[in-house]
């Protein structure tokens, strides 16, 4: 006796089904083994771009630890409030990507620093911070990086010489502000002095420099670059390292306030710019991938059959889908077209005229007793409205079947 659990001729035995997917788990393997590798050979040393911890070529360890060596104590935080806190008449804050903070933290971190006396550097800060954290600083058209001479009078930028430097490119209309490394006019390096101090004094400023390339490890070593960073953010003491980083909680309060956006910010305000475009590549990958598995590469081909199957398996096989389906009308139709030809045979009407009304149903009629069975309707008759009527359409019609063939 068959057990209700055993397998049919379509069931994929263990042996194929490991075939089938031993070709995924290997390449699953290799890929989780090549990310565990590269993980371990990369964890020691690399941490980011202007990272003070990172020695790759966009790190700025080179430059941290030359400042360390002239006397300098350097905090690396990733928050707003903790630098913030860190402020004061004797401290360098250094803001790596002023762009990234949202208009609430930049509102705070200008309220902060104007008034901490020390010096904030912002580097690369662009239309999305600059008007914010410099008031009355425009960008011009960024320009690329290159080797440029100071020409001002700032005593720092004077002693660097020439330095790798480009970028965002400032314009002020005060006249206090100091200037360098001009650009078709416009300076990639710009000093504010705070209110009511002296331009050439080291009380608090702010400086904006277009762009943080002399502060990479690979160019430190270039032009007047380490000189530069040096008199940058090592004119105080202790120089606080700011990494602003997206999971900062401050990011999302002040998201109903009108200081910096003058509205609520939407949903997909709130999602990086990254994701949204990585989600875009994935979607473009599916579609690729559909196309790709759908294609036809020429018309449809009959073939033989890789296993026997039985008849029966067939008959039951479509009945479910059209179960499945609900479509009544198609499985009364395929019933009713099968009956046709198998009467149509048993009463010598041409096979061409099977499924002609005018021709079949006179040589039925003339077969049956006087039962009231209407041969018309069960023949070429409506589809059945419920599955209860088909099954009766389908016995009438084997009675009828036989009822001809007894006849």
């Amino acid at each position: 006796m068959t057990s209700p659990t055993s397998s049919t001729s379509l069931s994929l035995t263990t042996g194929q089904i490991w075939t089938r997917a031993r070709g995924l788990l290997l390449a699953l393997a290799i890929l989780l083994t090549a990310g565990i590798v590269m993980a371990a050979l990369t964890s020691g040393d690399r941490h980011g771009r202007l990272d003070p911890r990172s020695a790759d070529r966009y790190g700025s360890r080179a430059t941290a630890e030359l400042l360390k060596n002239s006397g300098v104590s350097i905090s690396v935080v990733t928050t707003l409030d903790e630098a913030t806190a860190a402020t004061g008449p004797d401290t360098t804050l250094l803001v790596t990507d002023p762009n990234l903070l949202t208009p609430h933290q930049q509102w705070l971190l200008h309220d902060t620093t104007a008034l901490s006396g020390g010096r904030t550097v912002h580097l690369g800060a662009g239309p999305p911070s600059v008007g914010i954290l410099a008031p009355g600083v425009r960008t011009s058209t960024p320009a690329p990086v290159s080797a440029r001479s100071p020409r001002c009078s700032l005593p720092a930028a004077d002693r660097a010489g020439t330095v790798d430097i480009g970028g965002e490119r400032y314009v002020t209309d005060s006249p206090d502000a100091d200037g360098c490394y001009l650009i078709d006019g416009a300076p990639a390096l710009l000093r504010i002095p705070a209110t009511g101090t002296d331009t050439h004094t080291d009380a608090g400023d702010t400086v904006l420099l277009g762009s943080p390339d002399l502060l990479y490890n690979d160019r430190l070593d270039q032009q007047g670059n380490a000189s530069l960073a040096l008199q940058l953010l090592g004119s105080r003491p202790h120089l606080v390292w700011y990494l602003p980083s997206l999971s900062d909680a401050s990011a999302s309060e002040g998201s109903g306030d009108n200081s910096g956006d003058g509205g609520d910010s939407g949903f997909l305000d709130l999602i990086p710019s990254g994701w949204l475009w990585g989600t875009f590549q994935l979607f473009l990958a599916a579609v690729l991938a559909a196309v790709w598995r759908a294609r036809r590469l020429g018309p449809l081909v009959t073939e033989r059959l890789p296993v026997a199957v039985r008849a029966s398996e067939s008959t039951e096989g479509r009945a479910r889908l059209y179960r499945k389906a609900n479509a009544r009308d198609h499985a009364a139709s395929a019933l009713r077209s099968a009956a046709r030809d198998r009467l149509a045979s048993l009463l010598g009407v041409p096979a061409a005229e099977a499924h002609s009304p005018e021709s079949l149903i006179p040589a039925v009629a003339s077969q049956l007793a006087d039962t009231g069975q209407d041969p018309r309707t069960l023949l070429f008759g409506p589809a059945p409205a419920d599955d209860a009527a088909l099954v009766r359409l389908a016995d009438q019609l084997d009675a009828l079947e036989r009822e001809v063939r007894t006849s």
